[in-house]
């Protein structure tokens, strides 16, 4: 193969074969031997490639790129020849490019690593694919993500509905796809526009997920004409969902590194972009939240430097005219040193928060940092009253208070709870810091976050353990772990709340964390904490009926699935959740402090859910019964698809959308548009949407079945409770809901709500005119009850 393929065409200047383990069965997660590696380090012979610009009439392009097409034709001949043709595969090409490597087993990625002994590798970009592909050889490594194109890696989470019709797309350019899967066919159609059209990146993400509807009409009119080109020339190669893309790129001509995560219009696929700034740099792009903490987790470890807790974690909304459904990081050198910048399609770049002040962790935890006698007299005081006013005390000093004054605060309150009379106010009072937004000066909230979240652990982790009830005296909690799961029992004594250190636990089965709370519950524990979750899924699930006095706090990175089916219980989550969540609910209460993922409360049939943030893609698609929900932020699109929900007013469910988010002081922000996407309430056939927009964003455009109209004092007294819930969980005011331009307006004049075209029309409701600025003349309907923001015990 050498003699035909390498020997003939290049200047080889280096070659060996990638070390290996002995024993492959030997690595944990490998299925089949993996593939021997050789690396080839070459240039084109200069009479090779003069002969080939020649024959192939390349005389106006650049030098270097006929040396990238003659490397990537003599690969597709060496995978035709030993791997594509034949039944008995004997080679194929993992990688080409410059400064690229591309390795593929069958089985778990981490086990690359082992296997080749890579574990001290350096390199600037990453990226795994941690799952079987859906299409091709999934028995062979050549059928593994990623695929190679020149200077690029590529992997995929979806299936093409139109995976032929892109096929044939490229056939009618001479480009043949060898590996039967509808990944290599989308490397290969971004390579076709990337290094033979020469697109901009922009224009191959507008190629690949064309915008349309509303967010096309909503594009600047230079844009406009340029994508109409664009669709009008690729539309028919352009991949049919349900997909999501994440790419490494190496940009020699642009001397840079990328990371692209591209996902289709339909948004179909779970994605979410993570960034860390600072001295050390982390930008991230997965499938699943709990994938970016597990990595930031690691890298902390390794480098302290690193904040386990990104600055920000966001969703692209895809086919979109605000970020284009694709954002890019951009690693460049910039006064001699590389550093990162991450921008949307439209090269507009993302914001971070403005604080700076990085804490050093390279001092260790469990160091021990002085506190001022003054400070912690305060605290003990604070203590013995209640957590809120121990919260109070944190919340207005730690705007001046020096990381090591915080950490050191922190460290006291934990160490207090070895006070069992003290247990609920610490870790009440570290949920609050944890769950609430607060002013934090020029601090990091991240750093602030990974403190807190660090003392939580510290504080559950030194509970009284299960299997030694009398160590530590009388103690409403007991913690069990996975090594100790086999000890659970029923509670004694004045034992409430068992804590569950879910961090060795497998995600799912049997042997889960989650089987291990249900055997709980049968055994007579109603009170739970879970903590040091890593992915887990279904916590919550499978309790059965009328679980009315089962609470749940779940902290730390919970998988898919939580809440799903719950009849009764309360589930409180104090962090970002994950996809999945809440699935035909019942009945009970489920809160979020932070974002949710994709089809969120599918199927929900009742309950009561919060969530302080916003909502992905699809949340409440075929909800029926009476679930009622508030969204403090917005979600991507398809909100309340086929809502089947009954009346409102007559025990139906309903969706207050707030489309607020917070500053880098705690205080609200109005978005510019409560919901950016279109089909809400799609399909509808009872319920409600209630939204805060005085401004009258939400369009006819935007709606496939409903119609907006103004509420009434009717719907106000319906979602006023909810409203009310909503501030004492997560300290949103309404009065701060109901300003408009700094001044309190009407509720009547500030929420509009949505509902079914089929129930507008039997109540002889008329289709309000979207250039109506006139709002209906309502007294005012609610009293602020001017809350100073410090809330009694």
């Amino acid at each position: 193969m050498e003699n035909d393929f390498i020997s003939p065409f290049f200047d080889v200047a280096s070659f060996r074969m990638l070390e290996t383990v002995e024993d492959w069965q030997s690595v944990p997660g490998l299925e089949v031997k993996p593939p021997d590696v050789c690396r080839y380090f070459v240039r084109v012979k200069p009479s090779v490639l003069d002969a080939f610009i020649a024959d192939n009439r390349l005389e106006g392009i650049d030098r270097r790129e006929a040396e990238d097409e003659f490397v990537n034709q003599n690969s597709f001949k060496l995978n035709q020849t030993n791997y594509a043709s034949l039944g008995d595969k004997k080679a194929f090409v993992l990688s080409h490019g410059r400064n690229i490597m591309i390795l593929k087993v069958v089985g778990f990625a981490e086990a690359i690593v082992d296997y080749y002994k890579i574990r001290d590798l350096r390199a600037h970009v990453w990226i795994a694919h941690q799952r079987f592909p859906t299409k091709g050889r999934v028995w062979h490594p050549a059928g593994a993500h990623p695929f190679t194109g020149i200077n690029i890696a590529l992997v995929h989470n979806g299936d093409f509905a139109n995976y032929h019709s892109v096929t044939e797309h490229l056939l009618q350019r001479n480009i043949h796809p060898q590996f039967l899967t509808d990944t290599e066919v989308s490397v290969l159609l971004f390579d076709l526009l990337s290094r033979t059209y020469h697109y901009s990146l922009e224009h191959i993400i507008e190629a690949l997920a064309p915008t349309s509807e509303l967010d096309f009409d909503r594009l600047p009119e230079n844009k406009k004409k340029l994508y109409r080109a664009i669709q009008a020339t690729h539309i028919h190669g352009s991949p049919d969902g349900p997909w999501f893309f994440i790419i490494a790129r190496n940009d020699p001509l642009g001397q840079q590194f990328q990371l692209l995560g591209i996902t289709d219009t339909a948004m179909l696929r779970p994605q979410v972009f993570a960034f860390c700034d600072g001295e050390v740099q982390v930008g991230l792009i997965a499938s699943e939240k709990q994938a970016i903490d597990a990595t930031l987790s690691s890298l902390s470890k390794d480098d302290p430097r690193i904040c386990p807790v990104a600055d920000r974690y966001w969703n692209a909304r895809g086919g979109s005219h605000t970020d284009g459904g694709a954002f890019i990081f951009n690693l460049k050198k910039e006064s001699g040193r590389l550093r990162m910048s991450c921008t949307d399609k439209f090269g507009k770049p993302v914001e971070l928060p403005k604080g700076t002040e990085a804490c050093d962790f390279t001092i260790e935890e469990n160091q021990d940092i002085p506190l001022e006698e003054k400070t912690k007299n305060e605290l003990s005081q604070a203590m013995v009253k209640c957590s809120q006013v121990l919260f109070d005390i944190f919340r207005d000093s730690i705007p001046a208070w020096p990381y090591d004054t915080l950490r050191a605060a922190c460290r006291f309150v934990s160490e207090s709870a070895k006070d069992n009379s003290l247990v609920d106010v610490a870790v009440q009072t570290m949920t609050l810091l944890n769950d609430r937004r607060y002013p934090v000066g020029t601090k990091k909230r991240s750093h602030i976050l990974h403190i807190v979240r660090s003392e939580l652990t510290r504080l559950f982790s030194a509970l009284p353990s299960l299997e030694n009830p009398g160590a530590s005296g009388i103690s409403r909690y007991r913690r069990i772990d996975y090594d100790t799961r086999h000890t659970l029992r029923a509670p004694q004594d004045e034992e409430t709340t068992l804590v569950i250190n879910a961090f060795r636990f497998p995600p799912e089965g049997r042997e889960s964390d989650a089987s291990l709370l249900m055997d709980a519950y049968l055994k007579g524990w109603r009170r739970f904490i879970s903590f040091g979750c890593i992915g887990q899924r279904y916590i919550g699930n499978g309790l059965g009926p009328e679980t009315d006095e089962v609470v749940i706090d779940v902290y730390d990175s919970s998988g898919d699935y939580l809440a799903s089916g719950i009849d009764g219980m309360t589930i409180f989550v104090h962090n970002n959740a994950q996809d999945q969540l809440g699935q035909i609910i019942k009945r009970g209460k489920f809160v979020i402090y932070g974002d949710v993922g994709q089809t969120f409360l599918y199927g929900a049939k009742g309950g009561e859910t919060y969530v302080m943030g916003n909502a992905a893609g699809r949340p409440l698609i075929n909800s029926v019964g009476k679930p009622r929900v508030v969204i403090n932020g917005t979600c991507l699109d398809f909100l309340g698809e086929s809502f089947m929900a009954g009346d409102p007013h007559n025990d139906g469910g309903f969706v207050i959308l707030n489309g607020v988010k917070f500053d880098d002081d705690g205080n609200i922000l109005l978005m510019d548009e409560p919901y950016p996407g279109s089909n809400i309430f799609s399909l509808a056939s009872g319920g409600a949407i209630y939204l805060r927009d005085p401004g009258k964003t939400l369009i006819s455009q935007q709606l496939n079945g409903g119609i907006v109209e103004p509420i009434d004092s009717r719907d106000w007294e319906l979602i006023l409770p909810y409203l009310e819930e909503n501030e004492r969980l997560f300290g949103i005011r309404i009065d701060d809901l109901l300003k408009v331009d700094g001044k309190t307006g009407s509720p009547l004049n500030v929420y509009r709500k949505v509902i079914p075209a089929t129930a507008a029309s039997a109540l002889g409701c008329a289709v309000p005119d979207d250039t109506d600025d006139e709002f209906v003349a309502e007294e005012v309907l609610y009293e602020s009850s001017a809350v100073s923001g410090k809330s009694a015990c």
